[in-house]
């Protein structure tokens, strides 16, 4: 049973790029920071299947195929855009433009909720985003940030790994390493 009673809070989201060989192998890139979280919403995607026998549910079963949901920044940082969305930055000018053809790269996404207890670091194998929603208003009364909102897909890598997250029972070493390098499960 985890120590924490509840959780609260997103901080400490990371991104990291992934490489992937021509045999199939997984390489994740260094973890950079995405400074500014404001929310996460993540809904789990997958059908469920009911089969019916002697009058009863007799067998249930129910796919999982990730999550899909939104995160919302203060500002989605260049880099992101760079890295993850394949935006291009001029060279001369350093204007960074967005283009009908670029192609998305697959991610893994790290963070932290707050616990009242330990803290639960979490990452996200194989990420997807649509491009940053844009949206302002003008300033009245009150002087409101606006939000960038980032919609990812969170899809299974090749072997069915989705998602892992720590225990009250996670090393330290684990724990002070997380979002130094992306955490993956002995081969063995």
């Amino acid at each position: 049973m985890s120590k924490n009673k509840v959780k609260f809070g997103l901080k400490n989201v990371y991104y990291a790029t992934i490489t992937e060989g021509e045999s199939g192998t997984i390489t994740y890139g260094t973890p950079v920071p995405i400074p500014g979280a404001v929310s996460m919403s993540l809904a789990p995607q997958g059908d469920t299947e009911t089969f019916y026998a002697d009058d009863v549910a007799y067998y249930v079963s129910t796919g999982n195929n990730g999550y899909q949901g939104d995160l919302e920044f203060a500002i989605i940082p260049d880099s992101f855009r760079k890295d993850v969305l394949a935006e291009k930055e001029d060279e001369t000018d350093k204007v960074l433009m967005e283009y009908s053809n670029a192609e998305a790269k697959p991610f893994a996404l790290l963070y932290q909720f707050t616990g009242d207890q330990n803290n639960s670091l979490r990452v996200l194998y194989n990420c997807s985003a649509a491009r940053v929603s844009e949206e302002s208003s003008t300033i009245n009364n009150s002087k409101t940030p606006s939000r960038d909102k980032l919609t990812i897909t969170a899809s299974p890598r090749a072997d069915g790994l989705v998602k892992a997250k720590t225990t009250d029972e996670t090393t330290e070493s684990v724990r002070q390493n997380w979002f130094k390098s992306v955490w993956v499960p002995d081969a063995a």
